[in-house]
C-alpha cells in the first residue's frame, strides 16, 4: 500500500507560480512511478507529468510543457510539481499519482491522493 498526501495548492494570479508537494509514504514507494493529474467539474481527470522511479526520466502533457517541472527526491519520498506561467486554464483539482505500470492515463494509476485546488485569476 502506498498512501499520498498532497499539498501547496492555492490561490495565484496568472503569470505566477506555484509548488505543490506530494508526501509518498509504504515500503515500496521507490517502485512506482510518480505523477500528477488533474480535474476540472465535469471533466475527465487528466494526465499533467510524471516522473521515473529513478527521477530521470519525466513525461508531461503538452500543455503544461515548458511551464510544469516534476521532481522527486526518493530520500524523502516526495515528489513535487513547479508550476511557473500560471494560466485561468490551469485551475483544477491536482492529484498525486502512483503507478507501478508506468503509464500515463489515469486508468492504469495503482494509488491517489486526495488532491489539492490550484486556482489562477486572471
Amino acid at each position: 500500500q502506498v498512501q499520498l498526501v498532497e499539498s501547496g495548492g492555492g490561490l495565484v494570479q496568472a503569470g505566477g507560480s506555484l509548488r505543490l508537494s506530494c508526501a509518498a509514504s509504504g515500503r515500496t514507494v521507490t517502485s512506482y512511478t510518480l505523477g500528477w493529474f488533474r480535474q476540472t467539474p465535469g471533466k475527465e481527470r487528466a494526465f499533467v507529468g510524471s516522473i521515473s522511479r529513478s527521477g530521470i526520466i519525466t513525461n508531461y502533457a503538452d500543455s503544461v510543457k515548458g511551464r510544469f517541472t516534476i521532481s522527486r527526491d526518493n530520500a524523502k519520498n516526495m515528489v513535487y510539481l513547479q508550476m511557473n506561467s500560471l494560466k485561468p486554464e490551469d485551475t483544477a483539482v491536482y492529484y498525486c499519482a502512483a503507478d507501478l505500470s508506468r503509464g500515463t492515463t489515469a486508468r492504469t494509476v495503482d494509488f491517489w491522493g486526495q488532491g489539492t485546488q490550484v486556482t489562477v485569476s486572471s
